[in-house]
């Protein structure tokens, strides 16, 4: 499985972007994870392919929303009311076989996409 993000960018405190990530194949968990220099990744976001289960990290729940397009093999992060905070480089990350318990770690996902840069200024 190849993924690749899209999106990223400079924007103001306050505003929006959105990532975009594009799959090779249809997996049945897709996510966002964000990572900052000296830190571990961060888990952000996940939805399985039926819909029926979407998590989303507590610093970003209500501000961030994640969606899916099954056909095109996508996902979506929509990010509202951006913090500096945020600032970190966002990477798609895909799975078939977790577990709710491993949902939101970075080593129970098999697939990952290169990253996309997120600079939210003061």
């Amino acid at each position: 499985v190849q993924l690749q993000a899209s999106g990223g960018g400079l924007v103001q405190a306050g505003g929006s972007l959105r990532l975009s990530c594009a799959s090779s194949e249809r997996t049945r968990f897709m996510g966002w994870f964000r990572q900052v220099p000296g830190k571990e990744r961060e888990f952000v976001a996940t939805m399985k392919l039926s819909g029926d289960v979407t998590v989303y990290a507590d610093s970003v729940k209500g501000r961030f929303t994640i969606s899916r397009d099954n056909a095109k093999k996508m996902v979506f992060l929509q990010m509202n009311s951006l913090k500096p905070e945020d600032t970190a480089v966002y990477y798609c990350a895909a799975d078939n076989t977790l577990i709710t318990s491993s949902m939101r770690s970075a080593s129970a996902y098999d697939y990952w996409g290169q990253g996309t840069l997120v600079t939210v200024s003061s």
